[in-house]
């Protein structure tokens, strides 16, 4: 009965939190910290280290511009923020997607290049084609000097995205972190993520009115896009897939940015 106590369950919270944070963050943290029992949590909570991540973009992006830096450079740094803030996590699961996916060969095939760990062109070139579309929205974006509140909402709205499809599709046989972080969860999981990813939408209304709410959806449907077609290539979800996806949804949602 321990476990239905106030306390213990606010304990538990916090380490799943403190866990996310570890896992899909390069700030580094005071402390290493693992229990199995709150595997189940970490997902959940994904998307709020998406927030922590979306106010040091913010942060960074309104620095730079009451700094007076040459835009050219400012772009180019608020453009990798979101990697840099990661250490590159994402970054990698999208550029092995690219591999595996575009690499037009039998499903066999695909999933050992999915997982070799030598870089294939199909990454090489992908990776040269986000950079460059991510560093122009960027640049219009910051020459438009519009608020910048929606760098916060952006990165937590793909989190919701990515944990989802971890949750809701049918995991690779061979992805020990889909499987992994499915164990023990339930309906109760996937609405937790469903609140926040309509709370961030909300806010992105409330702050940029229609336009905030077509970044959201750009986000939404950049991601839905990217997973269905590695989904449809690889038959299955895994960490790498989510990456690749919330990548591409990131990118949908900066260019959204730029375009409005």
């Amino acid at each position: 009965m321990a476990s239905y106590f106030p306390g213990v369950k606010m304990k538990r919270y916090l380490k799943g939190l403190y866990m996310a944070f570890g896992m899909f963050c390069a700030i580094p943290l005071p402390f290493h910290l693992w229990d199995d029992a709150c595997v189940n949590l970490v997902l959940p909570f994904f998307p709020i280290v998406g927030g922590l991540i979306g106010a040091l973009w913010w942060g960074i992006a309104v620095a730079l511009n009451l700094s007076g830096i040459h835009i050219m450079l400012a772009a180019a740094v608020v453009a990798l923020v979101p990697f840099l803030a990661t250490g590159f996590l994402h970054l990698d699961g999208y550029m092995d997607t690219s591999d595996a996916a575009l690499s037009s060969r039998p499903i066999e095939d695909k999933l050992r290049i999915l997982k070799d760990p030598y870089t294939g062109a199909f990454a090489v070139i992908m990776l040269a084609v986000l950079f460059i579309l991510q560093f122009a929205s960027v640049y219009v974006f910051l020459g438009k000097e519009r608020n910048y509140v929606l760098l916060i909402i952006l990165p937590v709205i793909s989190r919701c995205c990515s944990a989802l499809s971890v949750l809701c599709l049918k995991p690779m046989a061979q992805s020990s972190y889909a499987n992994m972080f499915k164990q023990n969860t339930g309906m109760a999981h996937k609405i937790f993520i469903l609140f926040i990813a309509i709370t961030g939408i909300a806010l992105s209304f409330f702050f940029s009115e229609v336009q905030g709410l077509i970044v959201a959806a750009s986000v939404i449907l950049g991601f839905t896009a990217a997973m269905a077609f590695a989904y449809t290539n690889l038959k299955g979800v895994s960490g790498d897939l989510a990456g690749f996806a919330l990548v591409i949804g990131e990118l949908c949602g900066l260019a959204a940015l730029a375009i409005i």
